[in-house]
């Protein structure tokens, strides 16, 4: 998806999203970029030679120039391919502290969920609520909303509206709350004070599923919208 926008000076530019689904929890992983083919990869979930060659393929093709690798958070499905994406393009990890844990908790429970060979990762950077992320002519900033994992961070773009959401906010939905370290009142507080400040015409795209927009799921989401009963 091709999203452009207007600075001060009236020129045009274009932020560019692609899109994958990865590995048997249908995880959304996502690459930006503008033209001057510098990319961030986020959440990359690719776990077998296909996957990793469906985006390796794409990046190639495209003649990007990945600079970094960011995490929304650290459960398994979205950190499969981190292993892979650090040492193919020799790029850095970043992701917020309070993440440490969940992913160091990976391999003990990787095989039980059917990836006996995975790879494990670490940070190069701890990422802080508000701390701006530049790649190209791009800035994005890190925006912490806990409650699904402690350390859960989305990435917003303010030019462009669009916002990188993990599994915080679903087209009508929000994510678990079961999992080691989350909590659903701070789930749900935090999307309210956090994301939902954000415009209502801000695209969300999630962890999971189709993207959405923060208007519509002000209005209509059953958890944190305005008949949400929770």
């Amino acid at each position: 998806m091709i999203i452009r926008y207007f600075v001060e000076n009236k020129i045009l530019i274009d932020m560019q999203i692609k899109s994958f689904t990865f590995n048997p929890f249908m995880e959304n992983t996502y690459v930006l970029y503008d033209e001057t083919k510098k990319a961030v990869i986020i959440d990359p979930g690719c776990h077998d030679k296909q996957e990793r060659a469906e985006l390796f393929d794409f990046i190639k093709k495209e003649g990007l120039t990945p600079v970094k690798l960011l995490n929304t958070h650290c459960h398994i499905d979205h950190v499969l391919g981190n292993a892979f994406v650090k040492s193919t393009f020799d790029i850095p990890i970043w992701y917020h502290k309070l993440e440490e844990p969940i992913l160091r908790a990976v391999p003990s429970y990787a095989s039980n969920y059917g990836f006996p060979h995975y790879q494990d990762s670490s940070a190069d950077h701890y990422l802080s609520e508000g701390e701006i992320v530049k790649f190209g002519d791009q800035e994005i900033v890190s925006i912490h909303v806990p409650g699904h994992a402690p350390g859960h961070l989305v990435f917003y773009h303010e030019a462009s509206k669009t916002c990188i959401g993990g599994d915080t906010l679903f087209q009508g939905s929000v994510g678990r709350t079961d999992l080691p370290g989350g909590d659903t009142q701070t789930l749900l507080n935090a999307i309210r004070e956090k994301m939902f400040t954000l415009p209502d015409d801000v695209v969300v795209y999630p962890g999971h599923g189709p993207a959405t927009t923060i208007g519509e799921e002000k209005l209509t989401n059953p958890f944190v919208g305005k008949t949400a009963r929770f």
